[in-house]
């Protein structure tokens, strides 16, 4: 089960970052906005648009099948690796800084996951013991 956790939430992770990534290439390409039907045809006409729709789509369904044996709370803030996955591959793809700021978040994210994680073990491993059927 834990194969399953491991492969579903990095999955879950590679269909969000790809529509937030798509997002932000489409909003560069999207560029001057206007209010026509040119400008429509000009950002459908982008590949980036179809990658984030392919990333939510995969996202959703990939998220439902955690969700039916996922536990909520961990799923819940794992689901949202994506902020840290988004950061960095935007550094790299679109120049943007890493500042102080960013970082400490980054890491505030992935520690509240680790800290869920560990709960949510120390709680199977409690009912575990409190009832053998379980373990």
């Amino acid at each position: 089960m834990k194969r399953f956790y491991l492969l579903g939430f990095l999955l879950l992770m590679a269909f969000d970052t790809l529509a937030q990534i798509s997002f932000k290439y489409a909003g560069t390409q999207a560029l001057p906005v206007e209010a026509s039907l040119a400008w429509l045809l000009r950002v459908f006409g982008q590949p980036w648009v179809y990658g984030a729709v392919i990333g939510y789509v995969g996202a959703f369904f990939t998220w439902m099948a955690l969700l039916k044996h996922a536990p909520i709370g961990p799923a819940f803030a794992a689901s949202h690796l994506e902020v840290v996955s988004v950061m960095l591959l935007s550094i790299w793809l679109f120049d943007e800084q890493l500042t102080l700021a960013r970082a400490l978040g980054a890491l505030a994210i992935i520690g509240g996951i680790v800290c869920l994680g560990l709960a949510e073990s120390r709680e199977h491993a409690a009912e575990a013991d409190a009832d053998p059927a379980l373990g």
